[in-house]
């Protein structure tokens, strides 16, 4: 029986050693892991995997990063490891990557080592300074940390590693950027279709209406777009169409929106009457875009005057909306008159000791995506093929036919994100020591658009009493004290179901207006309007005589004066042009580019001239322009309001995947706010319930134990 045992014993081990081998070979060969964190931090997103899915030509990754290192440096170079490692299994044969050791050894490998060393320094790669913990003592140590991107002729750096935080994002943004640049018209499987409609009838009106280069025009065009077609690879197809019959023309309207010209016969310059249209349709995969090579505005006193179109700037313009139809545009425009807030830091402002309204931190965190192109009303309007239009803290009177502009562009698909204020804040002149400053309401005329899109912005700032605290100066009383005009968004407040709004959780605002939805003005068939942000319950209104010093901000006693106000709205869909039915604005004479020799014939009739509803397009308001300012987002771009500014720029232009992906970096988890019931009841839970569970289940176990010896022994005493 004994000796039995011992066999059997032996038997086991061996048996056991033997799977534990064969565990360890399938786990080489058919390696695999589960990422159970909530937001997937260790997994490759959807975004990155589409980047290095689509490469079309090798890119190579160099890392230097020196050895051994201490915690937390370690990990992360292990993070970095699997990083790359999940890249290479999703990008195969075009993606590949080498960490080249830089760390000083002894022997041989000396020499290697000082040559990669000497690589890292040719790319640009420094040694960063770490701090260590050797022999009791904090010490400074240089390491690398670093990598270069190659991709073909172009090349990006990440120059130090020091946090796992936002790698990712770093790596996926760095290879899209390469990416689009070299691979996106490569892989292109059909070509984008320009054809130019330009009738040779015009050209015999064209001396009367003050164009008389037009029949110079299809030349100067088709040399654009051959010259423009070399530089894309050869992704065009054009052709040219000269079509007079007004049925034709009508059709080409309804369809494209196309406009065209009709006019009477003219007996006296031997004009017979016709019909003619000028202008460019291009497509790509069942999108459309219209440019026109003749434009028409009406002027006081002069009429109706026509306008041709630039070869010159045409090329640009007709590039900007070939990326934009194939998916590679990185233009976003950014008005920058009326007042609006400048992406330059004002340097009068500095010198005089002034807060200068500073965005050189959105223009950096923007400008690593995107490329913004300032657009000034009062020099033009506003060109075809933006993704989207930023209109932040406009302070003067737009004219109605710059609001036409803004109204066209909506309509013709361009999104457009509206950042305001609803006050100007108007500081006391010299001499008036102690008076609070001034609160005029901004009135710039775009409201009344706005309310006819489907939204309102209330003038009056929403005062919170979750909001931000701060340390008051003990002169002061010390103590923390509620700053009731920045309200802290959190928990139900923030709408976390939009894919660009995931984990977000925890924003703050400041001097922030209330909004609501004009529910008579909008199609429930052809808008979907999403509420973003919200105050608390806790929330009322300051209106009238502003002041917003806190000592002097009291929150009201009853709760039924207190309730939740919205604060931001995206609005997506098919809108109305705020003109439908109306005539189109006149241009003011003194403006930028009208001719003086232009002229107008009775009987010429413009069909088509603007667009009376939309393509599908999206209008984002946000009362807060402060949330844009320097002071509100860090220049890393990791915070969450930085993120939720991000991610509202990347939806408005297709972006949804990067903008999750941004998202991952989030470590801002808030504990859920409960009532004292519910602290009390937990609080109970963990102090008497759960160590009773535990002696119950205790108590489980051995009787459980206690049974099983009873019956092993009733069957051996049998």
């Amino acid at each position: 029986m004994g000796n039995f045992s011992i066999k059997e014993s032996y038997f086991k081990f061996i048996l056991y050693t033997v799977v534990i081998v064969l565990i360890n070979i399938v786990g080489i060969t058919l390696f695999f892991r589960a990422d159970l964190t909530k937001d997937k931090i260790y997994s490759l997103s959807q975004a990155s995997q589409d980047v290095v899915a689509t490469l079309s030509e090798p890119l190579s990754v160099k890392v230097f990063f020196s050895k051994d290192l201490p915690a937390p440096h370690n990990s992360t170079e292990r993070y970095l490891r699997d990083l790359l490692e999940e890249y290479s299994a999703r990008g195969k044969k075009y993606f590949n990557y080498t960490f080249y050791n830089v760390t000083p050894e002894e022997g041989t490998l000396t020499q290697k080592a000082d040559e990669n060393r000497d690589m890292a320094r040719d790319y640009g790669i420094q040694p960063v300074q770490i701090r260590i913990m050797e022999d009791d003592e904090v010490k400074l140590k240089n390491a690398y940390m670093g990598l270069v991107i190659i991709h073909g002729d172009l090349m990006e750096k990440i120059e130090a590693i020091t946090s796992t935080s936002g790698l990712e994002y770093k790596l996926t943004t760095a290879i899209q950027k390469m990416n689009n640049k070299v691979s996106a018209v490569l892989r292109l499987d059909k070509k984008v279709n320009i054809t130019m409609y330009l009738s040779s009838s015009l050209n015999t009106i064209a001396p009367l209406i003050g164009i008389d280069q037009l029949p110079m025009l299809g030349k100067a065009v088709t040399d654009t777009i051959e010259k423009l077609n070399k530089k894309n690879l050869g992704i065009l197809k054009f052709k040219q169409l000269d079509i007079s019959d007004k049925e034709k023309l009508d059709a080409l309207g309804k369809k494209y929106d196309l406009m065209a010209l009709s006019w009477p016969a003219i007996p006296k310059k031997n004009i017979l009457a016709g019909n003619g249209a000028a202008g460019l349709i291009i497509e790509f995969k069942g999108k459309t875009t219209t440019l026109p090579l003749i434009t028409a505005m009406e002027l006081p006193i002069i009429g109706t005057t026509y306008q041709m179109a630039d070869p010159a700037a045409l090329g640009e313009e007709l590039n900007a909306i070939v990326e934009k139809l194939i998916g590679i545009n990185k233009d976003i425009g950014f008005l920058s008159d009326h007042g609006t807030y400048s992406l330059m830091p004002d340097r009068m402002a500095m010198m005089q000791g002034r807060p200068g309204g500073g965005m050189q931190v959105f223009n950096k965190l923007v400008s690593s995506r995107y490329s913004i192109k300032p657009i000034a009303l009062k020099d033009g309007p506003i060109p075809d093929g933006l993704s989207c239009l930023v209109i932040a803290r406009p302070t003067q009177k737009f004219s109605d036919y710059e609001l036409f502009q803004i109204d066209q562009a909506l309509m013709k698909g361009t999104n457009i994100a509206f950042i305001s204020d609803s006050f100007n804040e108007i500081m006391p002149k010299q001499g008036g020591m102690g008076m609070p400053p001034q609160y005029k309401p901004i009135d710039t005329g775009l409201e009344k658009l706005l309310i006819h899109y489907g939204i309102k912005i209330g003038k009056a700032y929403v005062l919170d009493k979750q909001s931000y605290k701060h340390q008051a100066p003990k002169n002061m009383g010390g103590g923390e004290q509620n700053i009731y005009f920045a309200p802290m968004l959190k928990e139900k407040t923030i709408n976390n179901v939009p894919q660009f709004m995931d984990n977000i959780k925890g924003l703050v605002a400041l001097q922030i207006s209330p909004v609501e939805l004009v529910q008579k003005n909008i199609d429930k068939d052809k808008i979907v309007a999403t509420r973003l942000l919200s105050s608390s319950d806790e929330s009322w209104l300051t209106e009238g005589m502003i002041n917003l010093n806190p000592m002097f901000i009291t929150p009201p006693k009853e709760k039924k004066d207190m309730k939740s106000y919205d604060l931001a709205y995206l609005l997506e869909g098919t809108f109305t042009s705020y003109f439908k039915g109306k005539s189109i604005p006149q241009k003011e004479s003194g403006q930028k580019d009208i001719k003086k020799e232009a002229r107008q014939i009775e009987g010429v009739i413009a069909k088509n001239k603007f667009l009376e509803t939309s393509k599908p397009a999206k209008l984002f308001v946000l009362p807060c322009s402060q949330m844009l300012q320097d002071n509100m987002l860090d220049p890393e771009g990791r915070s969450t309001n930085a993120t939720f500014i991000l991610n509202v720029i990347d939806h408005l232009n297709a972006g949804d995947k990067i903008a999750s992906l941004r998202s991952k970096q989030q470590t801002l988890n808030p504990i859920a706010q409960t009532t004292p019931f519910a602290r009390n009841i937990i609080k109970m839970f963990n102090i008497i319930a759960l160590p009773i569970l535990v002696i119950l289940f205790g108590l489980l176990v051995l009787i459980k134990r206690t049974s099983r010896k009873k019956k092993i022994a009733s069957r051996f005493n049998a």
